[in-house]
C-alpha cells in the first residue's frame, strides 16, 4: 500500500463532502435491533456481543465497535473506501463517516470506484443495487462489499429481471431499433445491461430530466424501468403529454402481461405512446398526500420533496430533486426558514439536526396529526437491515482475510431480499451483463457531466 503522501493526485476528488453528523454524547443510536436469526451464520457471533452490550448509547457501542475496527483499518488502510447512502437507518452514516467513510447519493455512490482506482476494497452500507453499480464500474483490481447482502429496495424487487426481461423482448419485437430503455439506478445489473444493449442510459433522481430529454432527441420510443412517479414528473419536465404515457404494471402483473398482447383497446395506447412506465414504486414515498403539503403550507413552511413521489404532490411543492438536492436546498436556506422535507425518515432526521444548527426548522412532511393520514417519518426499513454488528463483521472478517464470498457484490448478481439466497452467473455471462450495464452507466456519466456548466 502506498503511503498517503505517494497517493494519486485523484485524491482530490471532492463529489463527496463530509455531511458534519455528529454523534452525539448520551443519546441512543437511533437503530432498531435484529434478531439473531437475521445475520449470516459468519456474522453471528459479532452480532452475539453486540446485542449482550447493556444499552446502545455511543459510550457503550463506540468502544465495541473500535476494538475490531480500529485493528482493520489500520491493516487495509488507504486501500479500503466505506460508503453509505443518505437513507441508511439509524446512526450508520454517522459510524461510517467516524471512520473515515462518506455519505452520498446514488449517483455518487456509482462513481467512487472510478474516481478512486487506488482504492482496491469498497464496503458499502446501503442497498445491493447501489453496490452492484459500483461492481459495475470497477477496475479487475478492486472488490466491491455490501455489509448485509439482504438490503434491498422495494421498487427493485417489483422491477426483477425475470419480470422484466420478457416484457422487453416482447416490446422489442414489436417496436424493434425504436425502443430505448432507460433504467433507473434502483434496479439490477442485469435490467442496466438491457439499457446499454438498446443504446439507452441508466438515470439518477438527480439526472433523469437530462437522460429523458437525451433519449427523446433522439427520437426514441422510452421504456422507463422504474418507477412510475418518478416517469411521470419528469415527462412533465421535458414536455411529453400525458396521453403519450403508457403505464404498464408492476411486479409479477407486469411480467404475466408479457405473455400475451395486452387487450386490443390498449394496443393504440402503447402504439402512440412516447414513455412507456414499468408500474413500480417507493413504498416510503408514495406516503405523501396534497393533504400533508397543505397542513404545512398553513403554518408557514416551504415544502420540498423527492421526485419519485406521485405528481399531484410534486406539483404541489415548492421544489423537488434527489437526496444530495435536498440536503443542499435546506442547509443552504437562510436562518429562520421553516421547511418540510418530503422523502425517507432517517434522512430528514439527520438533516433536522444539521438544520437546526443554522437556525432552519425541518419537519417531515408526513409527520401531521390529522385523521387517517396518521404521524408518520417512514424510513427505508431494507436499507436499515445494515446495522453496527454487520459493519462491524465486515470489516473484521476483511481484516483477517475471511471476508464471505455472499457478501462480495459482482455484476449481475441476483440475491433473494428475505432468505439471502443469491444466483450468481456464470463468468461468460456475467461479463456480458458488465460490459452492457457499464456502456449504460458510462452513458449516463457522459451526459450528466457535459450537462453541468449549463446548470451552474
Amino acid at each position: 500500500m502506498e503511503p498517503p503522501a505517494a497517493r494519486s493526485a485523484i485524491e482530490i476528488d471532492r463529489t463527496i463532502r463530509p455531511s458534519g453528523i455528529v454523534i452525539q454524547p448520551d443519546i441512543p443510536l437511533c437503530q432498531t435491533d435484529l434478531p439473531l436469526d437475521w445475520y449470516q451464520e459468519e456474522f453471528k457471533s459479532y452480532a452475539e456481543e453486540y446485542l449482550a452490550l447493556p444499552d446502545r448509547k455511543p459510550e457503550t457501542v463506540l468502544p465495541w465497535m473500535d476494538s475490531y475496527i480500529h485493528a482493520a483499518l489500520e491493516k487495509i488502510g488507504s486501500e479500503l473506501m466505506l460508503l453509505a447512502h443518505y437513507y441508511m437507518g439509524g446512526e450508520i452514516v454517522k459510524l461510517v463517516e467516524r471512520y473515515g467513510g462518506h455519505i452520498a447519493d446514488s449517483y455518487q455512490l456509482a462513481r467512487q470506484a472510478v474516481l478512486h482506482p487506488e482504492r482496491k476494497i469498497f464496503v458499502e452500507s446501503a442497498v445491493h443495487f447501489m453496490a452492484e453499480a459500483i461492481a459495475l464500474l470497477a477496475g479487475p483490481d478492486q472488490q466491491v462489499y455490501i455489509t448485509n447482502p439482504k438490503s434491498g429496495c422495494t421498487m427493485e424487487m417489483m422491477a426483477k429481471g425475470f419480470m422484466v426481461e420478457p416484457v422487453f423482448e416482447w416490446l422489442q419485437g414489436r417496436y424493434g431499433d425504436d425502443l430505448v430503455v432507460v433504467a433507473y439506478m434502483n434496479t439490477s445489473g442485469r435490467l442496466k445491461a438491457l439499457a446499454g444493449q438498446s443504446g439507452g442510459a441508466v438515470c439518477t433522481s438527480s439526472n433523469a430530466g437530462a437522460i429523458v430529454r437525451w433519449a427523446r432527441e433522439k427520437g426514441r420510443r422510452i421504456f422507463f424501468v422504474p418507477d412510475e412517479h418518478l416517469g411521470r414528473n419528469v415527462a412533465a419536465q421535458v414536455g411529453i403529454p400525458t396521453d403519450r404515457i403508457f403505464l404498464w404494471p408492476g411486479g409479477h402483473e407486469g411480467a404475466e402481461l408479457s405473455a400475451e398482447s395486452p387487450p386490443s383497446q390498449k394496443l393504440s395506447e402503447l402504439d402512440r405512446a412516447e414513455l412507456i412506465l414499468w408500474g413500480s414504486f417507493c413504498g416510503v414515498h408514495t406516503v405523501f398526500k396534497p393533504e400533508h403539503i397543505a397542513y404545512w403550507r398553513e403554518r408557514g413552511y416551504g415544502v420540498v420533496v423527492h421526485p419519485e413521489c406521485p405528481k399531484e404532490v410534486v406539483d404541489l411543492a415548492d421544489a423537488s430533486g434527489s437526496t444530495s438536492f435536498l440536503w443542499k436546498h435546506v442547509l443552504d436556506a437562510s436562518s429562520g426558514s421553516r421547511i418540510a422535507v418530503g422523502t425517507e425518515g432517517h434522512f430528514v432526521r439527520n438533516l433536522r439536526e444539521q438544520a437546526g444548527q443554522r437556525g432552519i426548522t425541518v419537519a417531515h412532511l408526513a409527520d401531521v396529526p390529522l385523521p387517517g393520514l396518521g404521524s408518520q417519518e417512514c424510513g427505508c426499513a431494507t436499507m436499515s437491515r445494515n446495522d453496527p454488528p454487520h459493519l462491524v463483521a465486515m470489516l473484521d472478517l476483511i481484516h483477517k482475510d475471511q471476508a464471505p464470498d455472499l457478501n462480495r457484490v459482482l455484476p449481475g448478481d441476483m440475491v433473494d431480499e428475505v432468505s439471502g439466497w443469491r444466483e450468481r452467473l456464470d463468468p461468460e455471462s456475467r461479463a456480458e451483463v458488465a460490459a452492457q450495464a457499464r456502456l449504460a452507466l458510462e452513458r449516463m456519466i457522459e451526459i450528466t457531466e457535459a450537462a453541468r456548466p449549463a446548470r451552474r
